[in-house]
């Protein structure tokens, strides 16, 4: 059963990838796999690290072991650790040693998202919009199978414009427009 904090961090992740990532078009492939339901939420309990850990290789093995028609992708949200980006940004590497050591390298990649996410190369600029294609609610680790990716990238004729084209839209909607975002009712 799922804990009303739990279902809170859900639905607040849910609203950010209809009215972010979905709504502003951020990842053409997203939409899809929401209408399909294949889209599995995890909240961690984690407050370590090391418990972190435990949790990524079991939904990376619950991935692995799942039929793409039950569970296309996870979404493992974890907001009691890592709230810091450059903690964060250094588990990463953690994550990939996961993958490597559950043989799921060209299998499973993992895409990295968290409220403070800073591209390489944009400093500390908090206010740098183009950050915010990669801001979520929470800190959360977007386990993705390599199979998707590759059947979703080849439905483009060219993938480079996506990262280009989500440029452009968060320079045009600016940081007051990504604020309205989140007064819509």
């Amino acid at each position: 059963m799922i804990d009303n904090q739990s279902k809170k961090v859900i639905a607040d992740t849910q609203l950010w990838l209809e009215r972010a990532v979905i709504g502003l078009n951020l990842c053409p492939f997203a939409k899809s796999v929401h209408v399909r339901k294949g889209i599995r939420y995890c909240v961690s309990d984690a407050r370590t690290t090391k418990a972190l850990s435990q949790t990524l290789i079991q939904e990376l093995t619950y991935l692995q072991e799942t039929a793409p028609e039950v569970c296309e992708t996870t979404l493992l949200i974890h907001p009691y650790v890592l709230n810091s980006f450059l903690d964060y940004n250094d588990f990463l590497a953690i994550a990939d040693k996961h993958i490597e050591q559950l043989e799921l390298y060209g299998e499973i990649q993992i895409a990295s998202f968290h409220p403070q996410y800073r591209f390489a190369g944009s400093g500390f600029a908090d206010e740098d919009i183009t950050n915010y294609t990669n801001r979520s609610p929470y800190p959360l680790l977007h386990l993705i199978r390599e199979t998707s990716i590759e059947r979703a990238l080849a439905s483009i004729s060219n993938p480079s414009i996506i990262f280009e084209r989500n440029i452009k839209t968060m320079q045009l909607l600016g940081n007051d427009g990504w604020k309205r975002l989140w007064t819509v009712s």
